[in-house]
């Protein structure tokens, strides 16, 4: 196989027409030439934090839509799945990923569960994290958000991080607003990257502190619009990451968009093309291409340099994607999952604990972090109203893997006019997550999920149900990804249209609503979460 175009070399800083010979999966010459052509190749675009799962698609799934933007691998990060089924879930996104030829490098999860506060599937003991790194397809220690144990001397998280040094690979880090000492006691512990920093100042400070910091741009945190100044000093340190982008999202860009609106932004080329390609693969010690001989044949073809539209997509000399037909396969063998509940009720989502005023968690649009507010509400025959004027709703956490009592609160910044949503992608114990109106909408929304064993829903006034089935562990569905992509468009669009959320993503903020590792008001399955003394706090905030 061969290619001609013109070559973008990013170690040299030099674009020049060029013939690229290849045999096999390996770059065997690069011949520069007298030609003139209108394309432009370059090394492939890597997200270096993303968890698959998040876009609601099997790994092979996922490529069919990431390759079409330019993205040959990712550094990705298990544990939604690790939660729900352990190393059993992991060993499944393993095996599809491989059989598809997109290049998914897995880390070994340590916080499964992130906290004792709440229930998930799965654990994964000390023990298990020496097994997975020990093992030559796993490539680093994923994210360690318990910061607080890690700052505070917990033995199993120290245990863990030993484990990953023993091994010699990178350890990656989730410090939300973590600063000064606390911050440098998290890095001395071995931490290496970051891709929670949500304002300038935290990152310049994590970047001159050592850490690497990786710019994320997902479906709910988007923090590309802050952190991107951080270009021109720091570009060396720096990489693109989505974290978790949905399938409507994956299906319109990924890390090309990054890359445009940086070009955009006036920063220099090939400094944007080390953040979105070059960085990654150094830090994780990953073997994706470079475009120089003797690498792996990794290389994406675009129309110019402005829009990055992609041509063609080549992971290791084979083409995955050439002007919009996908070559990755798909071969799904099982649909693993745990959903071990029954139906509820009406009765299961009615709030009735007095209080002269209640704890509201404040969700904030295109941030995961939330914070405290509190408010007065009305009481009815016994039962707390929610007020859509003042967009207070009820929040629910329904345990998938036992029958127990349904956690409730109240939220505000949904904004829903009626109805109710409900998710059992819930970061990250993957409970089933519900914001609603009514008790009645509430019930018919969560049913929904525990019907199909997993999935979004959304529920009219009428008691209409929208649902997108998601089989797999209850998080993905295989499908073909541009189905889903279109069905979750269209679920979206619901919500907004008809329900009346503000919010960009309002799937994607559910989901977060029980993430206790980020700060300030979480809802778990156990009750109230406060992030900041990572204790359960009382419903009554008077």
């Amino acid at each position: 196989m061969q290619i001609e175009a013109n070559l973008v070399d990013i170690f040299n800083k030099e674009i020049y027409p060029a013939k690229v010979v290849i045999k096999d999966d390996t770059i065997i010459s690069i011949q520069k030439t007298d030609k003139k052509y209108d394309t432009f190749i370059l090394p492939g675009f890597v997200d270096a934090h993303i968890h698959i799962e998040s876009s609601m698609l099997i790994p092979s799934q996922f490529a069919k839509l990431a390759t079409k933007h330019g993205s040959v691998a990712t550094v990705s990060d298990p544990h939604e799945i690790a939660n729900v089924l352990g190393i059993d879930g992991i060993e499944f996104m393993i095996k599809d990923a491989k059989k598809s030829g997109f290049k998914v490098y897995f880390g070994a999860s340590p916080c499964v569960p992130a906290t004792p506060f709440e229930t998930n599937g799965a654990t994964l003991s000390v023990e298990d994290i020496d097994n997975l790194l020990s093992r030559d397809d796993i490539y680093y220690l994923s994210e360690v958000m318990n910061f607080p144990g890690v700052i505070n001397g917990d033995k199993d998280m120290l245990d863990k991080i030993k484990i990953a040094k023993k091994y010699n690979k990178p350890i990656d880090g989730h410090s939300p607003a973590l600063t000064q000492d606390d911050l440098q006691k998290y890095i001395d512990a071995g931490i290496s990257t970051d891709h929670e920093a949500f304002t300038y100042e935290e990152a310049k400070e994590k970047l001159q502190r050592g850490i690497k910091i990786q710019i994320r741009e997902g479906s709910a945190a988007k923090n590309y619009e802050a952190l991107h100044p951080l270009i021109d000093e720091f570009y060396e340190d720096l990489m693109f990451c989505s974290d978790d982008k949905h399938p409507n999202e994956l299906y319109e860009g990924h890390i090309n968009e990054l890359v445009k609106r940086s070009i955009a932004y006036g920063y220099d080329l090939y400094k944007v093309l080390q953040i979105a390609s070059y960085n990654p693969v150094k830090h994780y010690n990953i073997d994706v291409g470079m475009l120089r001989i003797g690498d792996k044949a990794d290389f994406i073809e675009v129309k110019n340099l402005q829009d990055f539209e992609v041509l063609q997509t080549v992971i290791n000399g084979k083409v995955v994607y050439d002007k919009g037909k996908s070559y990755i396969d798909v071969f799904l063998e099982e649909k693993p999952n745990r959903f071990d509940i029954d139906i509820k009720t009406q009765q299961d989502f009615k709030y009735r604990e007095v209080c002269k005023k209640y704890r509201v968690i404040n969700a904030i649009n295109k941030q995961l972090i939330t914070q405290e507010q509190d408010t007065s509400l009305v009481l009815k025959d016994g039962i707390v109203q929610t007020d859509t004027s003042k967009d207070i709703l009820l929040i629910s956490v329904t345990n998938r893997y036992n029958n127990a009592p349904v956690a409730l609160s109240f939220v505000h910044g949904f904004g829903l006019k009626e109805g109710a949503i409900a998710s059992s992608v819930a970061h990250d114990s993957h409970n089933i997550i519900s914001v609603g109106c009514d008790a009645f909408s509430m019930a018919l929304a969560v049913n929904a999920i525990i019907k199909t064993k997993g999935g979004i829903s959304a529920v009219n006034s009428k008691g209409d149900i929208s649902c997108l089935a998601l089989p797999v562990a209850g998080l993905m569905s295989s499908d073909d990804a541009n189905i889903v992509a279109k069905r979750y468009k269209e679920l979206d669009r619901y919500v907004k249209d008809v329900l009346g959320s503000k919010l960009d993503a309002p799937f994607m903020t559910l989901s977060f609503m029980a993430l206790l590792v980020i700060l300030d008001i979480k809802l778990s399955d156990k009750g109230l979460f406060d992030g900041n003394s990572f204790h359960f706090i009382k419903e009554c905030a008077l």
